[in-house]
């Protein structure tokens, strides 16, 4: 079974066509198509059903192709490594982050690690939390931030931070008034939330069904950045990562605190048993002293003291 026919059925899968599979790796549409009839007739398998000329995976085909996928991922990894020494040698850092953290948060801890000083070249990626989880554990990124809403089975893993939440709004909004706001005060505003997988959107709504209190979602979003520009264009208010809410202030975003403790948690994760270069462990202690600046900041923006929630 050739190597040769496997990357070809891979280009097939995931260009969903032979024509487009031809032209991304640079041979003919027939030289396509003989491939795939030779892989099947080695692996004694039908991987495509022909459909008015289109080819369309069975079965089988599918299950054929997760293997391949991880087959070749491991030469990617290996791909990027080489990549990344030939260009920067070791001193790289390639960091995979949930953007509620990768906005604002970690290019302050990265202007103050002063990079070129240090010899070290960053790579900076923003991904949902799963993507940072499979980057990781691929061996793609030497550290990841993410939420708490996954499992981190397979990597090392530490809370990083576990931050109590605030409410956000425009200056214009009936609540801007108010030092701090109450369970009541949420139920009478548009409210703007996180997505039904949100950790801490569970948790509000579990402390407020306790109350009694109900909320007026008129909005859904994924990520808290969102929630907040929701909040600035004057859509309603939202409850946000704090660290998230700082990258606002300075745009006129008013941040309040709530009276329930809605805490936004966020992973630091690493591959396991990979001992971690001193690049990564000197950008973490500059994490460290950000998250304790920022904190201090929003603690008095807000009027609180405590605290509390800092890790």
């Amino acid at each position: 079974m050739s190597i040769r026919d496997i990357e070809i059925f891979r280009a097939v899968m995931n260009a969903k066509s032979t024509a487009k599979a031809a032209v991304l790796l640079s041979i003919s549409q027939p030289a396509v198509s003989q491939a795939i009839r030779r892989l099947e007739a080695q692996a004694g398998l039908k991987l495509f059903e022909r459909v008015r000329s289109r080819l369309v995976p069975t079965h089988e085909g599918e299950a054929l192709m997760r293997e391949v996928d991880r087959y070749f991922l491991s030469f990617e990894v290996i791909e990027h490594r080489i990549r990344s020494l030939r260009s920067f040698g070791v001193g790289r850092l390639t960091i995979a982050t949930l953007p509620a953290l990768g906005n604002g948060f970690l290019p302050r801890a990265i202007a103050a690690f002063n990079a070129e000083a240090r010899g070290v070249q960053i790579s900076l990626q923003l991904m949902s939390s799963r993507e940072v989880y499979e980057r990781v554990l691929a061996g793609q990124a030497d550290l990841g931030l993410m939420a708490d809403e996954l499992s981190t089975a397979g990597l090392e893993s530490s809370v990083f931070s576990s931050l109590p939440g605030v409410a956000v709004m425009n200056a214009e909004h009936p609540l801007a008034k108010k030092n701090a706001l109450t369970a009541s005060d949420l139920s009478t505003s548009s409210f703007i939330s996180l997505n039904p997988e949100d950790t801490s959107r569970r948790a509000l709504e579990s402390h407020l069904d306790a109350l009694g209190v109900k909320l007026r979602p008129v909005v859904e979003t994924a990520y808290t950045h969102t929630v907040c520009e929701l909040a600035l264009a004057g859509v309603g208010l939202g409850i946000v990562h704090p660290l998230a809410a700082l990258d606002y202030a300075s745009r006129g975003l008013v941040i309040k605190r709530i009276d329930q403790e809605i805490l936004f948690t966020d992973l630091l994760v690493f591959r396991a048993g990979s001992p971690l270069p001193e690049a990564v462990k000197n950008f973490l202690r500059e994490m460290r002293l950000t998250l304790h600046r920022d904190k201090s900041l929003m603690d008095t923006m807000v009027g609180v003291q405590s605290r509390k929630g800092l890790r």
